[in-house]
């Protein structure tokens, strides 16, 4: 009888050190998917940053080439109109004269 109890004692040894390793294993593993996680976590985050940058960027560029564009296009029609007034002022002139004696 002595024998069977020191067997089963024996088992329950083993079943609990078997336990304990599983234990510890499941904790090295749930690090280690963790671990993995913030580096994921960290590789998305940098590359989410690193495209918005990009894209902040081209939007910088893009809207001061248009400004650019629309700069140039209004100085061309300031310059057309000094030009036009400058060549037309006193014709103008006579006009506004003109319909102020008409009226």
């Amino acid at each position: 009888m002595n024998t069977v109890v020191k067997k089963i004692a024996d088992i329950e040894e083993t079943a609990e050190a078997i336990v304990e390793h599983a234990q510890a294993q499941k904790s090295e593993i749930e690090k280690k998917i963790q671990n993995q996680r913030d580096r994921f976590d960290a590789a998305i985050e940098d590359e989410t940053r690193k495209q918005l940058e990009r894209i902040r960027r081209d939007a910088q560029e893009k809207m001061e080439r248009i400004l650019s564009e629309q700069r140039e296009k209004n100085r061309t029609a300031i310059d057309d109109l000094k030009k036009e007034f400058d060549e037309n002022h006193t014709a103008y002139a006579r006009e506004i004269l003109a319909h102020i004696a008409e009226v």
